[in-house]
């Protein structure tokens, strides 16, 4: 009689039919045979197992080429989901992304934020609601991640410097005693950098610089968010640009937030879309404001890249107006204020969408997740 396969053996083989089948897309058990190079029995029970759990599924056959059309399997990416969301001031954003990191749910509701119990409590019931229409189209729930506008601390449990939203001190347990799900809470700018990373595997070291109407920024070395021991790495929005400038929120004065948020470029209640418009149409004033902000904003760079010299990554609801030309001038504009000129230096906008740091935030659960089940990084 042959001896049984061991359980670390049947894992590892497990592991690798899904880890393909997640990577390359639909395959035919032969294809797999060869490619795995593992018994075709093996194969057969390995994708039994996974129909079962809903993990994988059943693909187009192929095109005959005259004898019988083979069965392909896929990998099924809305088996499971996670949940993103953010509280800003007057409104509350959940997304829920699959196994490959595409929205499949989204919901916004207006609600005018408040550090209270009543206000987490009607997020919690939010959450649930929302929840509970991702398992009703078919997708298990890994769980919640809340994006903060804020400092979290290095256990992950409660925020230590809240003072846009007003919540230092907020923890975890109370913003999710109504959730019935694993919760975790990540910094905006920490979670678009994952966001970054998941969509883009060539970025290995870079300072992702998003210019919001409150600026952040995140840290990537060697491929991997790195956001030191107390998780405030990147909080470029503190550095101070201006000695003795405008006073920021944060109770200082002349920081970058003050001079390169984008309502450093809005006035008299004008949005950031007209004044782009107006901008276009090449009106001195616009332009005068636009040249003093391009110019905080390469100086803020240069000031990143003479401590860390990895690319710059913009992103952020300004680096929508900022076409290839724009990008083009910031890059000269930073390149004239750095001491050495760099021929490694790269300079570009972000590649990810709306709701970045939503997505990026429930792509924590994803990425562990996937993982677990390929046994190797995504």
């Amino acid at each position: 009689m042959k001896p049984m396969p061991s359980t670390a053996v049947k894992q590892a083989n497990r592991q690798a039919i899904i880890d393909y089948l997640y990577r390359h897309g639909p395959s035919t058990k032969q294809h797999l045979q060869m490619t795995l190079g593992l018994s075709l029995p093996t194969i057969t029970a390995n994708l039994r197992d996974l129909e079962d759990e809903g993990l994988v599924g059943r693909g187009e056959p192929t095109e005959s080429t005259g004898g019988r059309k083979a069965q392909t399997f896929v990998f099924k990416a809305q088996s499971h989901a996670a949940i993103g969301i953010t509280m800003r001031t007057n409104a509350i954003t959940m997304v829920a992304v699959d196994l490959y990191g595409n929205v499949i749910m989204r919901r916004r509701k207006r609600a005018t934020y408040c550090n209270d119990s009543d206000y987490y409590d009607m997020v919690g019931d939010l959450v649930t609601e929302f929840a509970g229409k991702v398992v009703r189209s078919g997708s298990e729930v890994l769980g919640v991640a809340y994006s903060i506008q804020g400092i979290v601390s290095a256990d992950g449990t409660a925020i230590t410097f809240g003072k846009i939203m007003s919540n230092t001190g907020l923890t975890l347990e109370k913003l999710t005693r109504h959730i019935e799900l694993p919760a975790i809470m990540i910094h905006d700018s920490d979670a678009s950098a994952m966001a970054e990373l998941w969509f883009d595997h060539t970025i290995r070291d870079a300072v992702c610089v998003y210019l919001e109407r409150r600026p952040g920024g995140a840290v990537i070395v060697n491929g991997s968010l790195y956001q030191g021991p107390n998780l405030s790495n990147g909080t470029i929005e503190h550095m101070c640009l201006v000695p003795g400038g405008r006073i920021c929120y944060c109770g200082q004065r002349g920081c970058v937030d003050t001079y390169c948020s984008p309502e450093a470029l809005v006035i008299d209640g004008e949005s950031l879309s007209g004044f782009f418009s107006v901008l276009a149409q090449g009106e001195p004033e616009h332009r005068q404001r636009y040249g003093e902000w391009m110019d905080h904003v390469a100086q803020a760079i240069a000031n990143i890249r003479a401590v860390f010299s990895g690319d710059i990554i913009i992103g952020g609801e300004a680096s929508q107006y900022l076409d290839d030309d724009a990008i083009t001038d910031l890059k000269r504009r930073v390149e004239a204020l750095s001491p050495f000129h760099s021929e490694h230096f790269s300079l570009r906008k972000s590649k990810c969408t709306d709701d970045q740091n939503i997505i990026g935030a429930a792509l924590r659960f994803v990425q562990s997740y996937v993982t677990d089940i390929c046994n190797t990084e995504v």
